[in-house]
């Protein structure tokens, strides 16, 4: 952290670092390609189970308990996000439900798992820093409001009054935006 942000790294570079996850088949590197694609927290996608799973929806629906707001939240899955648990299937042990298992099929993968890819693969950049690049790239290379990003990211309203008449989740406009930036993790073209 720097002044209290996670470094982050720059959205530009994210296609490429997309070609470096592709390069080897793991659990690990396959959950760091579904948080990046669902602009997810670390722990919702660790601790993401195949019953939260929705393929004919599309849907991703992450229970409250695991949610840091302790709120529910239900995440479009892109086809690339599709195509990830597609990939993920072959880890899967019937002893466990988990999309991403540790060494212990029954047990989540660690905090530190993902953050030793990018160690690996000498970058100063976080985890949780693949969150601001999204948010980052959909301020600057899109249209969508701010809104429909923010609550992409599952971030509360902090204006009471706002929070009380807004009660949507923009759901529609999430899976296009999650579409379009899934598009970009993976041609680099908006």
């Amino acid at each position: 952290k720097k002044d209290g942000h996670f470094a982050a790294m720059p959205y530009d570079a994210v296609p490429s670092f997309m070609d470096h996850l592709h390069a080897r088949l793991s659990v690990p590197r396959l959950a760091l390609e579904y948080l990046i694609l669902t602009a997810a927290r670390s722990g919702e996608v660790r601790g993401a189970k195949w019953n939260e799973i929705d393929l004919g929806a599309r849907l991703w629906t992450v229970p409250a308990s695991r949610m840091k707001v302790g709120k529910e939240h239900v995440v479009p899955l892109s086809a690339a996000a599709i195509d990830v648990l597609g990939r993920a299937r072959q880890y899967h042990a019937p002893c466990s439900n988990l999309l991403f298992p540790g060494r212990d099929v029954r047990r989540p993968l660690s905090d530190m798992t993902l953050l030793k890819i990018l160690r690996y693969a000498e970058l100063p950049y976080t985890v949780h820093g693949f969150r601001s690049a999204f948010r980052d790239w959909a301020a600057e290379q899109t249209s969508y409001p701010g809104e429909v990003a923010e609550a992409a990211l599952a971030h509360t309203v902090a204006n009471k009054v706002e929070a009380a008449y807004r009660r949507t989740n923009y759901l529609d406009k999430r899976r296009e935006l999650m579409a379009d930036w899934a598009t970009y993790c993976i041609s680099g073209k908006p």
